[in-house]
């Protein structure tokens, strides 16, 4: 199977490239081949590759800039995806695109299906929304990965921060009233190996899939067990805090929790225990300092 994966820096490209499976070829293309403010350069990558399937790894994901830069949100997340997966459909190409857990409302505390009622609180995720329809709009094979509180040892992310945070301070205050399912990108990345080796081989399911790992946890209860695997020698204190404390640009949801029983039953995937995750990412970080 050959892929072509749009991004290279991000955290679930860099995973991509380091857990190809064995007789995958992946061809990445990053922002100097092919940028997604550049719809026009993604969609001719597309029509020129070698490739038999496609998975869209890159996004504006900058929550609180997203907000004061629409414009860039909607290019980079709506339009652009979308014309992507219509030039994988004219191929006939699978393709794969990653979204979040940030089109759905945040409201109540039971997990969210694919099947729920929409309903974005910021710009992010409102553009994350739009690439969705657009790319289900295209009429090919697809798959949209919906996913949340995503970390790894790569770029930035809550892990990383706490980290660093916790080497200069004594006590941190961390939001409590928002629940979700942290997801390590090496599983993001597995999983899309192999749901596009199922649509590559014509028995893969199509359209929307939930991914996040478990249990669900607060940050604030994930900011916890960050310190408790890490080898910090003086772990600071948490002070649980509501989200009204912590105001930021854009609106977060209070309930981020993701129902994954539908790829469990199409694929096989199980949801991961981040804690897992965590573990091997805090690893990583220290085997590099």
């Amino acid at each position: 199977m050959k892929a072509l994966v749009f991004g290279v820096t991000g955290q679930v490209a860099k995973e991509l490239a380091r857990r190809t499976p064995d007789g995958v070829q992946m061809t990445a293309l990053g922002r100097d081949l092919a940028n997604l403010a550049d719809a026009g350069a993604c969609e001719d990558a597309i029509k020129a590759a070698d490739a038999d399937v496609v998975i869209n790894a890159a996004a504006f994901t900058a929550v609180d800039q997203a907000e004061s830069d629409e414009s860039a949100a909607f290019l980079i997340n709506g339009e652009t995806p979308g014309m992507m997966a219509k030039a994988a459909a004219k191929r006939g190409l699978p393709f794969l695109h990653i979204s979040t857990d940030y089109v759905f409302n945040g409201d109540g505390d039971r997990p969210w299906h694919e099947t729920d009622m929409t309903g974005p609180m910021g710009v992010y995720g409102a553009s994350k929304l739009a690439g969705e329809r657009r790319v289900a709009e295209a009429n090919g094979r697809h798959i949209i990965l919906r996913t949340s509180w995503v970390f790894s040892a790569h770029g930035k992310n809550f892990v990383k921060t706490m980290l660093r945070l916790g080497a200069e301070k004594d006590r941190l205050s961390v939001v409590d009233d928002q629940i979700g399912g942290p997801t390590p990108a090496a599983a993001i990345a597995d999983a899309l190996w192999k749901m596009a080796a199922g649509l590559h081989e014509g028995r893969g399911e199509t359209g929307i899939f939930h991914f996040a790992g478990a249990p669900a946890v607060s940050w604030a209860g994930f900011a916890e067990e960050i310190f408790s695997q890490s080898n910090l020698p003086n772990r600071p204190v948490i002070t649980r805090i509501p989200t009204s404390e912590f105001p930021t640009p854009a609106k977060r949801p209070h309930n981020s929790r993701l129902d994954c029983s539908r790829i469990r039953s199409a694929y096989g995937i199980e949801q991961p225990d981040w804690r897992d995750g965590l573990s091997d990412v805090i690893r990583e970080l220290e085997a590099t300092v």
